[in-house]
Formats: structure tokens, sequence, C-alpha cells
């Protein structure tokens, strides 16, 4: 079963320079592992598509049941020198609560 990430975390977003950073924390505990497994670097950039012209970083925070990522290459050249409506990436959280992520049958019963 597939299920949009706003079931299973929250986010945050911002800038540096050109590079987008978007933090997602597990709503539960039990939540995390799937979000560990789910949201790869790989997947992420294919979900933002041409958006993201560089690579992307995944940094994990198991103390904080998080996962961070970088998006390089993303903001037109960042806030002072880009065109782009959202210059400092604000928006780049909720478009990543968009993504569809697998649940198998057993974390099926956490949500």
């Amino acid at each position: 079963m597939k299920v949009e990430l706003t079931k299973l975390a929250h986010s945050r977003s911002g800038d540096k320079g050109d590079t987008a950073n978007v933090g997602i924390i597990a709503l539960k505990d039990d939540f995390y592992p799937i979000l560990l497994r789910e949201l790869t670097a790989e997947k992420v950039k294919s979900h933002f598509g041409e958006m993201v012209k560089g690579s992307v970083e995944r940094f994990e925070l198991p103390n904080l049941n998080a996962l961070n990522f970088l998006l390089h290459e993303s903001l037109g050249g960042g806030g002072t020198l880009s065109l782009m409506t959202d210059a400092q990436g604000k928006t780049f959280s909720t478009a990543l609560l968009r993504m569809q992520v697998e649940l198998n049958e057993n974390e099926q019963t956490l949500i």
C-alpha cells in the first residue's frame, strides 16, 4: 500500500545559496525506519525531477527520528540571484511531503 508522506512525517525547509535544505521528521518513533528505507537520496532526487539539477545528499539524525536532505543546484542560483518564485526553498518541504511511500502490511497498522 502506498501513502503520502504527510501521514508519517512533518518537514521544514530553507536555503543555503543554491542548495535547498529539507528536514523530514517522523511523527512517531515507529515511522523512522520507514523513512530510512523509503527516502533514499535517489528517490528524493527522482521525486523532484528537473527541479534539482545537482546531487542530493541525505543525513540521518536518529536521535531526532529525522532525515535531512541537501538538494544541490535547486534554487536557480540562490535567494539574491534567482528569478524563481521560491528562491529560498520554503515550499520544498511541502513538495517532499507529497511523495508516495510504500508500506508493508505490518506498517499499515501503525497509521
